[in-house]
């Protein structure tokens, strides 16, 4: 798909509208799940799983179906870390962030129900470290990863944030 259609793709099911999400923070070992959205063809954003909130369904039953669409997983939501709010036009969403566990299964790339089979932006799904994460341009992750110097710190974090907005203007 090219950077034309893939960023018109994501501005007409997803933009310019406040979006409701629930994420999802993994952590076995010293490495957190991340998935990778292919964004344009020039920009790639790694995120933990995760998505919009469909109505008449808790943020954990969304957490949970989200989970399993982009990661093949079974999880568990455990407990609420934080409130982020997340502005880079025309996107904007109000992001709520669970400790997750699993219960069963291997982690494998999914698909976004929302998108046609050919028009789909999740491109990659994989264990990172922290200085694999670092390592990735700083544009392409959720800037909630901007700055922390250990996995444990997003567990701490309590609140509501901004990492961020329009961090890539």
């Amino acid at each position: 798909m090219s950077e034309d259609k893939i960023s018109k793709e994501i501005e007409s099911k997803f933009g310019h509208q406040l979006r409701i999400r629930v994420n999802g923070v993994m952590v076995e070992g010293n490495k957190i799940l991340l998935v990778k959205h292919k964004m344009s063809t020039n920009r790639d954003f790694w995120s933990t799983p995760g998505g919009g909130m469909q109505f008449g369904s808790s943020a954990q039953e969304n957490l949970v179906r989200e989970f399993l669409e982009e990661t093949g997983l079974k999880i568990t939501v455990g407990e609420f870390l934080f409130v982020n709010e997340y502005l880079d036009p025309p996107l904007h969403a109000i992001e709520y962030f669970f400790l997750v566990k699993r219960i069963s299964g291997t982690a494998t790339l999914g698909e976004d129900p929302e998108l046609a089979a050919a028009d789909q932006i999740l491109a990659d799904i994989r264990w990172m470290t922290l200085e694999g994460l670092n390592s990735l341009d700083k544009k392409s992750i959720h800037p909630v990863f901007l700055g922390i110097k250990s996995l444990s710190e997003l567990v701490l974090y309590k609140g509501y944030f901004n990492f961020g907005n329009n961090y890539l203007k």
